[in-house]
């Protein structure tokens, strides 16, 4: 199977808090979209490997995407060592996405920024045919993504462009709050952490109002380019 986008993230949630209206509105137009989460989040305060295997089970059958797959490195340890390297490598060679989305590059939680640094690496890398990987006892052919872009998670950047998730936000939410053991819950006297208060739900639909409004719509998701995007105004102006 070959997908037309892969999420990376560093811990299952990730990608459905940072971008979950964006891959709403990508398999709701009939794209194929896979999220790759490199740790189980066994180092999470809250919950357990099983319970948020569950969740991101449900969380991904809300979004409708094609492929959910976790590398098991391990929380806390994702190293920017040759072997992660090689496990993310294979993956983008396995599926062959056209766009490759990662965490944004400076962020509160250093798992988020070695994520971010490794997709990079795995992007460039994965598109020299002198690395040799295999997939099923087969050799991989080198292939490269075409963009990457990067999602925003605790810190905020001057977005590159942002993507109007109004249609989506409640299919977002919906699957944000698939992860019950994370977020605030009365009735779990698990401690508290920095997503378990209940004002972090509320940031998170005030982040999408606001980046909906610096684009005239209701709700979007900012992300970030290091490279100029081409902007085609003659198709902008026959829309």
């Amino acid at each position: 199977m070959t997908l037309d986008v892969i999420v990376f993230a560093a811990h299952p949630d990730d990608a459905e808090l940072s971008m979950g209206g964006t891959i709403a509105q990508f398999t709701q137009n009939n794209l194929k979209v896979g999220i790759i989460d490199l740790t189980r989040g066994e180092l999470s305060t809250r919950g357990t490997i099983e319970t948020r295997q569950k969740e991101a089970k449900r969380a991904a059958s809300i979004l409708k995407i094609a492929v959910r797959e976790n590398l098991h490195i391990p929380d806390g340890g994702i190293l920017r060592n040759k072997a992660n390297l090689m496990k993310l490598i294979k993956i983008i060679r396995k599926y062959k996405p056209k766009i490759v989305f990662a965490p944004y590059f400076n962020d509160r939680h250093p798992d988020h920024i070695d994520t971010s640094i490794l997709v990079k690496e795995a992007v460039f890398s994965s598109g020299l045919a002198k690395i040799i990987t295999h997939h099923k006892n087969i050799r991989q052919e080198a292939y490269r993504p075409k963009k990457i872009f990067y999602y925003m998670q605790t810190y905020t950047f001057d977005p590159s462009f942002i993507v109007d998730i109004t249609g989506c936000h409640e299919v977002k939410m919906k699957a944000v709050k698939a992860y019950s053991t994370q977020f605030f819950d009365s009735k779990n006297k698990e401690p508290q952490t920095f997503i378990s208060r209940p004002e972090f739900i509320s940031y998170i639909e005030s982040r999408s109002l606001f980046y909906g409004f610096q684009i005239s719509k209701q709700y979007g998701e900012p992300f970030y380019s290091e490279e100029k995007i081409e902007l085609d105004l003659v198709a902008f102006l026959k829309e």
